[in-house]
This record gives C-alpha cells, sequence and structure tokens, in this order.
C-alpha cells in the first residue's frame, strides 16, 4: 500500500472536518449556469465549484450528556456494576433482528471473539475479501489462521462468490465475507457455499449498520456478525464493537469469553476456574454514548441510501466514472463510503491522483481507498513467523505465496475512488455539487494530464 495514500480513517476525519470544503460559506450555482471564469479547473487557479463546508462527523446530542455524567460521577464505569451496556445491547439486537447482542471493546475484538467462538484458530484457513480494512487480516492472522484471499469483484466492491470455492482446501474452517464500505455482499451464494463445504461463516459487519440482505440485516445472516461503534462509523462511541448472533448457546459462549471466562448461561464452569476467556468488555460510558447515537441511526441510513441512490443516477452517464453495482439481493446499502470507479482512458490518460487532487481543489474530499496490502509485507512477517511455520507446512505456505495474485482487486485499487459517508447526510442539492465537480473535471479532461 502506497505510503501517502490517506487511510479511511483519516479520510473521514478530513472530511467531516471539511478542511479540503470549508474555505468560505455560500453556495455556488449549478454547473451548468457556471461562467466560463468559474468552468477553469480549481486545481489549476480556478474558482472552486463548491465553497460550502459539509456536514460534520460525529454529531454529538447534548441530551446526551447528563446520562454520561451521571454514569461517570457514580464510578459505576464497569459493565458488572452497572446496566447502560446491557440495555444497549438489547436495544442493538432488537433494532437488527437478532437475538442477542454482546458489545466489545472495539470491532477487531468482536471479530477476534467470534472466531474464538466458533473454534477458529491455529492451522485453519479462513476465506476473505482483500479489499478491506487491515483488521479483517489481522484477525485472522492474530489467530495463527491463515487468511486465505477470494478475488474482489470490481464492479461491486466485494467478495467474489464464484472465485471463493476454488480457494476452499482441506484446512478451511470458515468464511469471513466483509460488507464493505456499508454495501452487502452477496449472501445467498455465500452461505451455500458454506453449507455445501460445513463452514461457519463470520460477517464482518464493521461498516454495514443496518444495510439488508433481502430485508435481513447484514450480520444477521451468518453465524456470527460483528459491528464497529470506532468515531468514524454510523453508530459511534469512540471506539466499540459487538457480536450479533441468534444461537444462544453460541451467544453464551461469546459472553463468557469477553467476560474473561466467568460461566455465562449454558456456559458452566468444570472446575474451580473458569473457562478460557480474556477481557473484551465494553464500558457503561460507551454504551451511553450508544444509546443516544442509535436514535438517529435509522434516519441517518435512511438519507444516505437514499443519497446514495441519487448519486448513481447523477454519475452513471459521465464516460470514465463506474458507479458501483449492487447485487440483486440487495435491499439497502448504507454507505459508510459511496463508492465509483475513475477510468483514465475517458479524462486524457490523466492518472487517478491527479483526478483526486483536482475533484478535491474542487470542494468535494474524496480517496482511493485501499491499497493491496497483501504486497506490503504484512503477509510476508506472518508466515514466516515462528507461529505460521509450526502451525502450517512449508508446501502449504509456499503455495500460499505463488497464489497471491487478485487482478479484479488489482484493478479495483486502480480505479477506486471514494466519497465520506457524511456528505451523504447532506441535502440534494448539495449531492448534485459532487455530480457538477466531477462533470466539470471531465469537460477539462485534455488539462488534467
Amino acid at each position: 500500500m502506497k505510503k501517502n495514500a490517506m487511510t479511511r480513517r483519516r479520510f473521514v476525519g478530513a472530511a467531516s472536518a471539511g478542511t479540503l470544503a470549508a474555505l468560505a460559506s455560500g453556495t455556488i450555482p449549478a454547473y451548468g449556469n457556471l461562467t466560463n471564469q468559474a468552468t477553469k479547473l480549481a486545481i489549476q487557479g480556478g474558482k472552486a465549484l463548491r465553497t460550502k463546508p459539509w456536514p460534520s462527523w460525529p454529531i454529538w446530542d447534548k441530551a446526551a450528556e447528563k446520562p454520561v455524567l451521571d454514569i461517570l460521577r457514580s464510578g459505576n464505569w464497569y459493565r458488572g456494576q452497572g446496566e447502560t451496556v446491557t440495555e444497549f445491547e438489547g436495544k442493538y439486537a432488537k433494532l437488527l433482528g437478532a437475538k442477542r447482542c454482546t458489545c466489545t471493546v472495539n470491532g477487531t475484538n468482536a471479530l477476534l471473539t467470534a472466531m474464538h467462538a466458533l473454534d477458529v484458530g491455529v492451522g485453519d484457513e479462513v476465506i476473505v475479501s482483500p479489499y478491506t480494512f487491515i483488521a479483517t487480516y489481522n484477525v485472522v492472522i492474530g489467530s495463527c489462521a491463515l487468511p486465505v484471499f477470494a478475488d474482489t469483484d470490481p464492479e461491486t466492491f466485494q467478495i467474489n462468490p464464484d472465485k471463493i470455492e476454488e480457494r476452499i482446501t482441506e484446512r478451511t474452517r470458515a468464511i469471513m465475507p466483509v460488507h464493505i464500505l456499508g454495501i452487502p455482499a452477496d449472501m445467498d451464494k455465500i452461505m451455500a457455499i458454506a453449507k455445501k463445504h460445513n463452514l461457519v461463516v463470520i460477517e464482518d459487519a464493521c461498516q454495514a449498520w443496518l444495510a439488508q440482505w433481502r430485508g435481513k440485516c447484514c450480520g444477521t445472516i451468518g453465524d456470527l456478525g460483528c459491528f464497529s461503534f470506532q468515531n468514524s462509523k454510523h453508530l459511534p462511541a469512540g471506539e466499540g464493537g459487538a457480536v450479533v448472533g441468534n444461537d444462544e448457546e453460541l451467544m453464551d459462549r461469546v459472553h463468557s469469553f469477553h467476560n474473561c471466562g466467568r460461566p455465562y448461561g449454558s456456559v458452566k464452569r468444570t472446575s474451580g476456574y473458569p473457562i478460557i476467556g480474556t477481557n473484551r468488555r465494553m464500558t457503561e460510558y460507551q454504551a451511553a454514548i450508544l444509546l443516544n447515537q442509535i436514535q438517529r441511526l435509522e434516519k441517518d441510513t435512511a438519507q444516505r441510501w437514499e443519497n446514495g441512490q441519487y448519486l448513481t443516477t447523477k454519475l452513471k452517464d459521465t464516460p470514465g466514472i463506474v458507479p458501483h453495482r449492487l447485487y440483486d439481493g440487495v435491499t439497502q446499502a448504507v454507505y459508510h463510503l459511496y463508492p465509483f470507479r475513475y477510468q483514465k482512458e475517458h479524462f486524457n490518460n490523466a492518472p487517478r491522483d491527479k483526478f483526486l487532487r483536482a475533484l478535491s481543489a474542487e470542494g468535494i474530499p474524496c480517496s482511493g481507498g485501499y491499497g493491496p496490502q497483501y504486497r506490503d509485507g504484512l503477509i510476508e512477517v506472518a508466515l514466516t513467523s515462528k507461529n505460521f511455520t509450526r502451525s502450517f507446512p512449508k508446501a502449504r505456505l509456499d503455495q500460499y505465496r505463488a497464489e497471491l495474485d487478485y487482478p479484479g482487486n488489482d484493478q479495483l485499487c486502480q480505479e477506486a475512488v471514494w466519497i465520506g459517508q457524511n456528505m451523504l447526510l447532506a441535502e440534494k442539492s448539495d449531492i448534485d455539487d459532487i455530480a457538477n465537480a466531477i462533470q466539470k473535471i471531465y469537460d477539462n479532461r485534455d488539462k488534467l494530464a
């Protein structure tokens, strides 16, 4: 991954702060009405199409201050001495349509907890998408399992379900689909493959709160689903995570493991000691923030979904701009990031970085997204580590190295452009600014290269 590439979280923070757009206040007329002087690209000294700031994120509600202060003043910050985490777990499970929810300290630990509860670990292989935040790689590697990548479908930005079965070996234990950018993966095909090969499914829904596949919330379709409540997320608490599921005994194991192995429900002591576990508990004041933020989640999600669909209609006819494609089973995408592909051959062969700089200069914060992280040295460090050389035969690791070739993902990493979720909370006229800025660049494409 390029060292100068902007990370997702840095990009969301920059977009939320409006640092690229808030040069001045006011509005800009629709692109078709701009004067000739205004049509000169901002990156070349012209007037930026937009100078109005974008909505900030996260959005604090003063109504949450008293509950948080009450918890801080009580000294009952730990969930074992309060009821706030339990209250949030119940409300979040109900909102998703899941039987149970257990909150964790962050999304990464939610994934680690789910893997442990499903007995995925040393010497196992886990099918994952290569186009994802690094935490998805890390939780598999950290469990001393092998992250086996199934190539990405560049059209949908999701794991290509037609590439999964060819990656399955006798060591494969799980599939971990990632609903990346808040767009559902093809869960019909994934679940059918898992059933055929007797594999467990852990949904990485850390960017997909209320995303829906055939009317069912992502994270509730597989064996377990995991979420993040990090600061940039649609349901933020600074940090935080959750595991959800519909199997009572499995969720008992999740709860017991995240609470130092203490007995819980069907999980009983086998001796004078608890079962193996660790401390991954959420704090009471994190849950108090979430109880406030969850009140806006459905309304905000509907607005992002509506504006995202609108933006697609505005972009789809611009040459060289290819909006993401949704699978037929998607009934709601939540757009943690709105993605499209930039094809430079339609823009006088100007490199994507030049397009990104030009779009940012017009007052539209944007990012190129993830790079091919399997080439940045992380995987090789894992493969040569003591844990991996003890857990996997040399022949398997050598074969794995030879298979690190993902043309679909490589293409996507070269073409992707992201627009931040906070921008989709603006009005439709603001969404027009995104499309008009892109059209302005296209009309001046001969000046880009």
